[in-house]
């Protein structure tokens, strides 16, 4: 079809006019049966066992790689960074996506000693190296990020720093069978959830791209800032959450440093070191970033089936403070609020769209009694599980997106 369509034998193949050079050049399909051929959807790409499809991800990536001309005089290899691989909707890391970055690092000293992988700091970005971005995204069975995910999705780019281009991509499908999902402490304990253009940017170098294209330059911009942040991630996994803190608060300092990643991250340090008047301004930050943006999705826990929080105080001990913060600084702004309640995919439908308007009702009552203000500006709305951002129905911390309640700043009707 490529050669119907662009390739050197169009000139003689036409599909209007069967002729006799078409003849001879073996252009004998009529030209119903073309339109039908074009018409023809791809098969569907199959998936492969996760460490068979990483493996065949990383190989075309790699093996495929248009690397710049080395330097006669020095002949060291490629510096390779990986900027930490991430689900290609909701940005999170996970077990998943470190154990394939632990693959990629062992292949790499395997079988492609042109690269010498590097830590992904702001020393080594700041000498420009090649970069490695990745996403790792469930999909149902036409391939798309809704409903029942069926299979996920591998996306791999080199990024080179020095030329601004995108020099090799590697993609694949991998099976659901022993994959585990489960967000790492960092993303498993942020509070929040908001679309947030430094993710964004980060998605779209990999899934918005194709060799030769430039790297997208909102995501070339905040590189550095982005290196830092990964390390304050690390040292909050790593429950050093005093250097955690301080390094969030560099990124905070930093030119790009308006991120939901950096103001979770110094809500969710200070909380662990027991500081909650830093907390709480931390947490300001977070709802007056997401009303900006018109939009932030809260992990509140309920109980199953019910309007009730989970009891563990360790779970939901900070829900006042945050409901607190939501209602008083919306209370602030012009414009109404719509409360959005969301479940996981399992259950039936209608019971979950019942529940799910519960659970907003039940928040938007919470919000009122804390700012009376807001009793004429807030609408509550439940849409069950039709908008799931994970997809996997476990109904544990894998898809706890799935569950959240979302604040959306919408305008307030006049009646009349």
């Amino acid at each position: 079809m490529k050669l119907l369509r662009s390739g050197s034998l169009r000139p003689l193949c036409s599909i209007a006019v069967l002729s006799f050079a078409a003849l001879l050049w073996g252009c004998t399909t009529p030209p119903a049966e073309q339109k039908q051929a074009a018409a023809a959807p791809a098969p569907p790409v199959q998936p492969l066992a996760f460490d068979e499809a990483v493996l065949k991800a990383a190989n075309d990536l790699f093996g495929r790689a248009q690397l710049p001309e080395a330097n006669a005089k020095e002949p060291a290899p490629y510096t390779l960074v990986i900027d930490p691989l991430i689900d290609g909707v909701s940005g999170a890391q996970s077990v998943a996506t470190r154990s394939m970055e632990a693959r990629l690092v062992e292949l790499v000293k395997a079988k492609y000693p042109r690269f010498a992988v590097q830590p992904f700091s702001t020393a080594a970005v700041a000498k420009s190296p090649i970069v490695l971005v990745g996403t790792f995204t469930g999909v149902n069975k036409d391939g798309k990020t809704e409903g029942a995910r069926e299979a996920f999705r591998v996306c791999l780019a080199l990024a080179d720093l020095k030329s601004g281009k995108i020099i090799a991509k590697g993609t694949a499908r991998a099976k659901p069978e022993g994959v585990d999902i489960t967000p790492t402490a960092y993303f498993n304990d942020s509070p929040t959830w908001t679309p947030d253009p430094a993710t964004e940017a980060y998605i779209k170098t990999c899934q918005g791209t194709k060799a030769g294209d430039p790297i997208n330059a909102a995501y070339a911009d905040r590189i550095l800032t982005a290196a830092l942040i990964s390390e304050a991630i690390d040292a909050y996994n790593d429950r050093q959450y005093q250097r955690a803190l301080g390094l969030y608060q560099d990124a905070f300092r930093s030119p790009d440093g308006q991120q939901l990643r950096v103001y979770n991250g110094l809500y969710l340090s200070s909380w662990k070191l027991g500081r909650r008047n830093d907390a709480a301004q931390a947490f300001d930050k977070i709802v007056d970033y997401g009303l900006s943006n018109k939009r932030l999705a809260v992990k509140f826990l309920f109980k199953p089936g019910s309007t009730d929080f989970w009891p563990d105080r360790q779970v939901s001990g900070p829900y006042p403070l945050w409901l607190r913060q939501i209602a008083q600084r919306t209370s602030e702004r012009a414009g109404c609020l719509e409360v959005v309640g969301h479940t996981s995919r399992t259950g039936p439908e209608p019971i979950n769209e019942r529940l799910s308007l519960r659970r907003a009702e039940s928040i938007k009552g919470k919000l009122e009694t804390d700012a009376a203000a807001l009793r004429n500006r807030t609408i509550a709305n439940g849409v069950g599980s039709k908008e799931t951002l994970i997809g996997t129905g476990t109904d544990d911390a894998r898809d706890a997106l799935d569950r959240r309640v979302e604040f959306k700043v919408v305008d307030c009707r006049v009646p009349g």
